[in-house]
């Protein structure tokens, strides 16, 4: 093994992939080609390696072989669509997602599967990566400020990659006291020997509260190192920032309910990010990777995306396999006037009258970028810690700048100081705003997670879906909340199915990585 590979199929080794495939799909023009000893010899390889690390993110492998393209796992579209496919504001029309859907997974389904292996292969390049501009910068290829930057950028990349598969593997930060239930292995050293191998496939599981520790510590050094804010100087959201960092934090902090830090974080953004004026702006095709609103995206290309089994425009627009489900259309929260209804716009309804996403639309060659984290979930972030430490005034004043701008006439419909007299009905009307704002984002499974026997807005389990199928076009029939039939039937919050379980194959490598209670 004498290319850059090497130390990424070692990695495959400690995930329990047994093969030594190569993974080219995963790799920009020259590092598939060089050896790994020439790969941190110069400035412009070392570049190419970064962004050979940010193509592993946004492409992924499926079912082991490049024959198979990527799906965009972890970070291109798979946190999308799995995110949204687990809870019940999409509908899954035909079979691509059912599995995910229904919830009939187990410990060898491929989605879940992948989004694992995926997950870890990414942290391991950041971890080489890490490694490798250390050894540049004490040969004296790169400086120590240069070094730093990339280094910012790979923590912040194994950061949110941690803490993404936290939210499918393991239970909520509240869960137990002081959160000591099983989080994941945190992987922070480079595999690329075997003594490496053998140390790793070794590593039980950490604690979901020293996974947080280390997730926010990565995070903060990212914010230090990186040289870019996202800002000044050009607008940068396709690479990691010390924003996206920021923005990053305000949603561990809520996770972590430590409602304090999420307002802290999040103010360091202010007059760095603007709501665009209309609730398409961080859509728009030509303006997706460059607009005012939008901290950290995944950028595509006609040559570098997820494919038609993969990319977003193909599942949510042209082969229209994830429609809009009947019971966020009606939400009584959703105003019938608002702009996010505004079809041809934000929303796509074909001849069956079924509802779909209008977010992501180069159907020609699928190089809409997959939005990660943007202003308006910070401000949201903000509302809702504002609310449960009772500053109904703040929380108010937040919820209205990212809600107003979608009104068709804010000036009557905007919340008022009378709307909600209480935290709980306030957290619920974020709760539902979000719900609405990020549709099609991924975003809902995330809060479904984190809400499990919440105090102001529980969740018990995962909520009843509407069957499998495209629904009927009367199912959209607005005026009254969907009371029709819901042939998905709720996973109680004691089920197994609330965790995903650990994958097989990576516990034939490292028995050592407990399973989830239920699955063994």
């Amino acid at each position: 093994m004498k290319n850059i590979i090497k130390t990424i199929l070692l990695s495959a080794v400690v995930l329990g992939m047994g093969s030594c495939t190569e993974e080219k799909i995963l790799d920009l023009e020259p590092i598939n080609n060089i050896s790994e000893s020439a790969a941190f010899s110069t400035p412009s390889l070392i570049a190419s390696s970064m962004n050979g690390v940010y193509n592993a993110a946004a492409i992924g492998q499926y079912n082991s072989t490049s024959a198979n393209g990527g799906r965009g796992y972890i970070w291109g579209a798979a946190f999308v669509e799995q995110g949204d496919c687990r809870g019940e504001d999409v509908v899954n029309t035909q079979a691509f997602f059912q599995i995910t859907y229904e919830g009939s997974y187990d410990a060898n389904t491929a989605n879940n599967v992948y989004y694992w292996i995926d997950g870890y292969r990414l942290i391991n390049r950041c971890n080489l990566m890490i490694e490798g501009v250390n050894g540049a910068v004490a040969k004296g290829i790169i400086t120590q400020a240069v070094a730093d930057d990339y280094i910012g950028q790979a923590k912040f990349l194994r950061a949110i990659t941690h803490f993404e598969l936290l939210n499918y593997f393991a239970r909520p930060y509240n869960f137990t006291p002081g959160a000591t239930h099983p989080g994941l292995p945190y992987r922070e050293v480079g595999v690329n020997t075997a003594a490496e191998i053998e140390s790793e496939t070794a590593k039980p599981r950490n604690t979901v509260a020293e996974c947080y520790t280390k997730i926010l510590a990565d995070l903060t050094d990212a914010e230090a190192l990186i040289t870019s804010n996202g800002v000044t100087g050009g607008r940068v959201i396709a690479k990691a920032t010390k924003s996206a960092a920021i923005a990053f934090k305000t949603r561990v902090y809520l996770h972590q309910r430590d409602w304090a830090n999420v307002i802290a974080e999040g103010t360091k953004l202010t007059g760095r990010y603007s709501l665009t004026a209309a609730p398409n702006g961080p859509f728009v095709f030509a303006s997706n990777l460059n607009n005012t609103e939008s901290i950290f995206s995944i950028q595509h290309s006609a040559t570098a995306n997820p494919t038609t089994n993969g990319a977003l425009p193909s599942m949510y627009k042209q082969r229209v396999l994830i429609a809009i489900s009947p019971i966020i259309w009606r939400n009584q929260f959703w105003l019938a006037d608002d702009k996010r209804r505004q079809e041809g716009v934000m929303i796509n309804t074909p001849s069956s009258g079924a509802k779909y996403s209008n977010k992501y639309t180069d159907v020609t060659n699928n190089s809409d970028a997959a939005p990660v984290i943007r202003y308006a979930e910070v401000l949201l972030n903000m509302a809702e810690a504002q609310a449960r430490l009772s500053n109904l005034s703040g929380a108010l004043t937040l919820l209205n700048s990212v809600r107003d701008r979608s009104l068709a006439t804010p000036a009557t419909q905007s919340y008022t100081s009378t709307s909600f007299t209480t935290n709980a009905q306030m957290v619920q009307a974020i709760i539902a705003e979000r719900r609405i704002e990020f549709l099609a984002e991924g975003r809902r499974w995330s809060d479904i997670q984190r809400l499990q026997g919440d105090d102001l807005a529980p969740i018990n389990g995962v909520p009843a879906k509407v069957a499998n199928g495209v629904p009927a076009a009367a199912d959209y029939t607005l005026g009254t909340p969907y009371t029709g039939t819901l042939a998905v039937a709720a996973i109680p919050n004691t089920d197994r199915r609330m965790l995903w379980p650990i994958p097989q194959v990576e516990r034939n490598t490292n028995p050592n990585v407990a399973q989830n209670d239920g699955w063994e």
